[in-house]
């Protein structure tokens, strides 16, 4: 693992001059957040040496819960003392209560603080309580407690969708000051599952304003995940502007980006590395170049040019690989066998050029979908596609979604079964009692509160049915679903625990019963709410666990996308095009999933339903195929191999 200081010291000697911060990348989170905690594991243990306190100022969210875990470790397993550490976290929602499952002092005492022997008198956290009245004296108490603590050291921070750090929303002064602010429309939209709907989220919020920030001696800004590339380029490489509260952090002398790979793609030296210098010329880098330049002078393949490729940085490629025409031809030769309506293989047929290989056939086909609708919404095509063609199918739904119904329905199917039992004599029977106790339960329910286990049972039988009948719909037997109800999941909160053993064991268990010749799992990283990510990470644990059993050495596994983003084409390895019928037949999948259509509960940043996010991706994919010169298709699912 590289630490993060002499990383630094490489970025600074390399060609990052488009980036106007250091910027770290590591392969993963994990990988990143480890370097984190050892960075502020050394400025600690420098501080106890010379009888000082190490002060840092802290950030909540999902962002820096893997660094909170290392520094549990630290603790617990190599004597890290935190006697001598001061924080001060940079903000809470305004108005709540401490002990409100959704507190950010909640937060850090159930992922740090709870766990290490920091003394309580030198843990400060914004009060969600304080009256109204009193806010503004707080505040400026809050700022006089960071500096007679000496300032903070390092300074945590994550990026929100609005480029807010803290919750200093677009439009914050860089000298402003810890206050209480009102929250943007985006910044309560992205909270609302944490609140269970958009309408529970406070409006206001106390934060450190950006001058504090600011003031700290070192400042981190950490990111996971696609979904937050976008706004790492504008804050690294984007001019400094309120609308984007982040980019003030280029006018601190000592802040440093890290983040993961995922995070890194919008980056230039990532993205277009031939427009920051030379760059290795691999045949996946030659092939993302060219799909990027005919986005960019609006061109197919086949019709680009030397100068196209010269005039936009690109002219090392025709040095080494020219002239144009034998990379256009490569790169479209390429592209063109990535498709193929046979995803199983097609059997008597050469194939060489194919993506899947023809032999066995059939096929058995385990599609592993983490949420009980992912399959029909992110590959529904293909699924039905490979039904059709005659392969073996299985459906593995690795959690329950319960918590993505909305009490509603539960009280639909509560006056079913109530109604039911009156209208045949059945009153007074336990199924009549337990639904007259999930109805008064619900009526007292509170914002915001866990529901009770019959509620969580309910609602998880809900999405269970939905998926039956989206299932049978594509063709696939009963007996050919498996409900794995993986334990991470089961917490009735939007916060999961950690991946465990168990969840694993069920995994691999799984694989070893259906003994599949293709594995589909979702690679849809950008979930807003882990899952997929969890998810992902157990197949692929459970994957070496049976690598070495006979039937895993002719299995292929394939990666889809589409829930929340989608492959761009130069990944794409097996494209599956689509009919209007076939795409028609998807919809109609995914509609059986009436709990989830119109206004999901969870719907993420994405103002569509998950239906018309599939179709417009799918959609999109096969336009960019088209515009490439390729055949012209209604739709497109695109998959990227996972070698295991």
């Amino acid at each position: 693992m590289k630490r993060i200081d002499d990383a630094i010291k490489k970025i600074v000697r390399s060609k990052t001059y488009f980036e106007k911060i250091p910027t770290v990348i590591y392969p993963d989170s994990s990988e990143a957040s480890s370097a984190i905690a050892d960075k502020i594991a050394d400025l600690i243990r420098e501080k106890a040496k010379s009888g000082r306190n190490a002060v840092l100022g802290l950030a909540t969210g999902s962002t820096p819960v893997a660094v909170y875990d290392e520094l549990i470790r630290l603790h617990e397993e190599e004597g890290l003392s935190f006697k001598n550490v001061v924080t001060f976290n940079l903000d809470e929602y305004y108005p709540i209560d401490p002990d409100s499952l959704q507190s950010y002092v909640r937060f850090m005492k159930e992922h740090l603080f709870d766990h290490i022997d920091i003394p309580a008198g030198q843990i400060h956290i914004p009060d969600g309580s304080v009256s109204e009245e009193d806010v503004f004296e707080y505040c400026e108490k809050y700022e006089e407690r960071i500096r007679e603590a000496g300032g903070i050291d390092i300074q945590l921070l994550g990026i929100g969708r609005t480029g807010h750090i803290g919750f200093n929303e677009p439009g914050s002064r860089p000298d402003s000051e810890t206050r209480l602010i009102t929250l943007d429309k985006v910044t309560r939209k992205d909270a609302a599952s944490d609140f269970f709907g958009e309408e529970y989220v406070p409006r206001r919020a106390i934060t450190m304003g950006v001058g504090t920030i600011l003031e700290a001696r070192q400042i981190i800004l950490m990111a996971w995940g696609e979904g937050k590339a976008a706004m790492i380029r504008e804050a690294v490489e984007g001019e400094i502007r309120e609308s984007i509260p982040a980019t003030y952090l280029q006018k601190h002398h000592n802040t440093v980006v890290v983040i993961d790979e995922a995070a890194s793609e919008k980056l230039m030296r990532i993205h277009t590395p031939w427009l920051v210098g030379r760059c290795e010329w691999t045949p996946k880098q030659v092939r993302k170049a060219v799909v990027w330049l005919c986005d960019k002078v609006d061109k197919p393949i086949l019709k680009l040019t030397d100068e196209n490729y010269n005039e936009h940085g690109m002219a090392d490629l025709i040095t080494e690989q020219g002239p144009a025409y034998n990379i256009n031809i490569r790169v479209f030769n390429e592209l063109q066998h990535t498709i193929t309506g046979w995803p199983g293989g097609k059997p008597d047929s050469d194939d060489t050029y194919r993506p899947e290989r023809k032999e066995p056939f059939p096929k058995r086909a385990i599609i592993f979908s983490p949420h009980p609708d992912d399959d029909v919404i992110s590959m529904g095509g293909t699924l039905i596609r490979l039904v059709d063609q005659g392969h073996e199918v299985h459906i593995a739904y690795q959690t329950s979604g319960n918590i993505a119904v909305f009490d509603d329905d539960v009280v639909r199917f509560s006056d079913f079964v109530i109604d039911y039992s009156e209208a045949f004599g059945m009153k007074e029977q336990t199924a009549e009692k337990l639904f007259r106790k999930v109805n008064q339960f619900l009526k007292d329910k509170q914002p915001g509160q866990i529901d009770s286990p019959e509620v969580k049972m309910i609602k998880g039988l809900i999405r269970r049915g939905e998926a039956k009948a989206g299932g049978r719909y594509c063709g696939v037997p009963d007996e050919n679903m498996h409900f794995m109800e993986m334990p991470f999941y089961e917490t009735g909160k939007v916060k999961k625990n950690p991946l465990s053993d168990e969840d694993i064991r069920i995994t691999a268990e799984l694989l070893r019963k259906v003994k599949p010749q293709q594995v589909y799992a979702a690679g849809d990283l950008s979930d807003p709410h882990g899952t997929h990510r969890v998810c992902l990470k157990a197949i692929f644990e459970a994957l070496d666990v049976v690598k070495d059993d006979d039937w895993a050495k002719d299995c292929w596994v394939w990666l889809y996308r589409g829930a929340w983003q989608e492959w761009d084409v130069n990944e794409i390895e097996m494209a599956v095009p689509l009919s209007p019928l076939e795409l028609k037949r998807k919809r109609r999948a995914i509609f059986k999933h009436q709990s989830q259509k119109d206004r999901p509960l969870f719907p993420g940043t994405d103002e569509r339903e998950f239906w018309q996010r599939s179709e417009d991706r799918n959609r999109g994919t096969a336009e960019t195929y088209d515009k490439l010169g390729l055949a012209e298709y209604e739709a497109i699912e695109g998959f990227v191999r996972y070698h295991f």
